[in-house]
């Protein structure tokens, strides 16, 4: 399958803008402002790439700018309505802000929105997205990807608000370590949102041959990111209670997802010698 004859200038001007954006950042933020926004564009970029190795490109050119707005506007409605997730104000430690919400919050909802599809893919049917499948199989793969990026917010909500400050909830003891328990309403309706449309618009793409291994590379990376977070929340959760919970409620499907990873490795290597 053929790159888009824009894939080039479109991954420039992607570098350049984040090189842009951290700069930025840095000249009228602190240092841990732009480590953040580093961070998160590492991330946004890595998701981009494996995606480029697991779906076609039109998949891509639709997908991703639809999960960037889509989560922007949901953060937009929260922060000026309090829609979703609850009343909240939005600091300056994230860096630049679209309006009200910083540029890099809608970069984190592609990404982690593309490491719970690819995940609830080998959960529930032991490989990655390969093809369009019926309503109800997308239904469920969007119900358990939003499940997915849910646990990581457990811990990571809390993380954000009470030792980097990233925002400010106006109720203070929403009920969960000082978080609304709103916000994951929130948090698993715009995943569940996200995700269908990525399963409802992936096609089918021919699997991985001998001459290459890198949607098997693509899948692993997806798999690294969200075991990173996991251990990140593990040594420096907001409270002890919190890094107890991301091992098990991140570590147990994690688990099953690197098996899983490993079978259909295995499986192309037989059917690929």
């Amino acid at each position: 399958m053929t790159r888009p004859v824009f894939a080039r200038p479109a991954l420039w001007l992607g570098v350049t803008s984040a090189l842009a954006l951290t700069a930025w950042t840095l000249a009228h933020h602190s240092l841990v402002s732009a480590a953040l926004v580093v961070a998160s564009v590492m991330l946004f970029g890595m998701a981009a790439l494996a995606a480029r190795h697991l779906v076609p490109g039109q998949w891509l050119v639709v997908c991703m700018p639809l999960a960037v707005a889509t989560g922007w506007l949901a953060e937009q409605l929260g922060t000026s309505l309090g829609w979703l997730f609850g009343r909240y104000t939005y600091t300056d430690v994230l860096g630049p802000r679209l309006i009200d919400v910083p540029v890099v919050i809608p970069l984190m909802w592609f990404a982690l929105a593309m490491v719970g599809w690819v995940m609830a893919h080998l959960l529930l049917w032991r490989r990655p997205p390969a093809q369009q499948a019926g309503w109800p199989s997308s239904l469920l793969t969007a119900l358990l990807a939003a499940m997915l990026v849910t646990a990581f917010d457990l811990g990571a909500d809390p993380y954000f608000v009470y030792v980097l400050k990233a925002w400010v909830m106006e109720k203070p003891d929403g009920g969960w370590f000082g978080e609304t328990v709103e916000g994951f309403v929130g948090w698993m309706s715009v995943s569940f949102l996200i995700t269908l449309v990525f399963d409802r618009m992936s096609v089918r793409r021919p699997p991985p041959t001998d001459a290459t291994l890198r949607p098997v590379r693509a899948v692993a990376l997806l798999l690294a990111i969200y075991t990173s977070a996991m251990v990140f929340q593990m040594i420096w959760g907001a409270t002890l209670a919190l890094k107890v919970i991301a091992f098990f409620a991140m570590g147990i499907p994690l688990l099953v997802a690197w098996t899983a990873w490993v079978h259909w490795r295995r499986g192309l290597a037989v059917a690929h010698p």
